[in-house]
């Protein structure tokens, strides 16, 4: 899924001649309010393919993006795209360990995400925001990095490209990120915090499916309380 931004963003950044002939993944390609496919598959990949944990539109294979090595293998794609997905991912770390792996030498890793101060969506698996100095020590491993700001909401942008060389890793171990969970910036989630933060929104899930039947009575009652003025 992606915003409007989120859309503009990565069709800017891969020109025709980057895509034309090439190896696509995209990484959460459940299509739930918006994807980048079409704007990609225009510029003639060679294939291209969207994974994600759910059937849905836009989804070819079903996979975690902690398991594409496992799956797919390294240095299989030449570009790699992931929209609104990694602040989803308790395991961010490898998250974004699996889609540089899978990146082939030389290319292109497009990723979108939400920073502080975006709501909290997706209940309850909801755990990070980012903000560009976090992706800049992510992918200090690689070499190009573009990072831009959403307009329409908070949120960072980036374009990456794998070096062709071999180089070590960006240590990841000590990066921290700001956690809704927790409030503030963290290495990880506790176990205890996102159980409570999960059960803050079991209410409303349980409540869900007589939303119709409060709705209606809401404006029963409210109709009440008009016609009871109206006659005062």
């Amino acid at each position: 899924m992606c915003n409007l931004s989120g859309i503009a963003f990565v069709r800017n950044q891969l020109s025709a001649p980057e895509v034309a002939g090439s190896r696509v993944l995209e990484v959460g390609a459940l299509d739930v309010n918006g994807s980048v496919r079409p704007v990609i598959e225009q510029l003639g990949p060679a294939s291209y393919l969207g994974v994600d944990i759910a059937p849905g539109p836009g989804v070819d294979e079903l996979c975690d993006v902690t398991d594409l090595v496992n799956r797919y293998g390294e240095d299989t794609f030449d570009i790699v795209i992931s929209t609104e997905l990694v602040e989803h991912v308790e395991d961010w770390r490898a998250a974004f360990q699996n889609m540089k792996r899978v990146l082939r030498p030389g290319g292109t890793i497009v990723v979108t995400t939400r920073s502080r101060g975006f709501p909290i969506h997706g209940y309850p698996w909801d755990y990070w925001r980012y903000e560009p100095e976090d992706m800049e020590r992510i992918f200090a491993d690689y070499d190009e990095l573009t990072t831009a700001r959403d307009d329409e909401a908070p949120g960072v942008f980036i374009k990456a490209r794998k070096p062709t060389h071999a180089s070590a890793d960006a240590p990841l171990g000590d990066v921290a990120l700001f956690s809704v969970v927790a409030g503030k910036r963290t290495l990880r989630v506790r176990r205890s915090a996102d159980l409570v933060f999960r059960l803050g929104f079991l209410p409303a899930r349980l409540l869900r499916p007589f939303q119709p039947l409060r709705n209606k009575l809401s404006l029963r009652t409210r109709a009440r309380r008009l016609v009871k003025h109206l006659r005062a």
